[in-house]
């Protein structure tokens, strides 16, 4: 089960994440998502765990918890093509005059 991590610390490194769902259960992946520009977290990740109740089990304990000082959210991931896609037509740009 893929679980998305968020109101992450800058501070935490993928192995911070793995660690903090280890107790649970076995963690295939764990990824914190870094800015492209400047290499710096963005805040979030993912962790992987191949045991869905164990997954289940993490997210109920860990979603609202707080780690280095700031309350997490912990959920299953949502998969890409469920996420509405966005629309950059239209709106105020520079090239919208007429």
């Amino acid at each position: 089960m893929n679980i998305y991590v968020s109101n992450l610390s800058f501070n935490v490194q993928d192995e911070d994440l793995r660690e903090f769902f280890a107790p649970y259960g076995e963690v295939t992946s764990a990824k914190i998502i870094n800015d492209r520009e400047s290499g710096r977290s963005r805040g979030f990740g993912f962790v992987e765990m191949s045991d869905s109740a164990a997954a289940q089990k993490a997210i109920a304990e860990l979603n609202n918890a707080e780690v280095e000082g700031r309350t997490i959210r912990v959920m299953e991931a949502k998969p890409k093509e469920d996420r509405p896609a966005r629309n950059f037509s239209g709106g105020g740009g520079y090239n919208n005059r007429y």
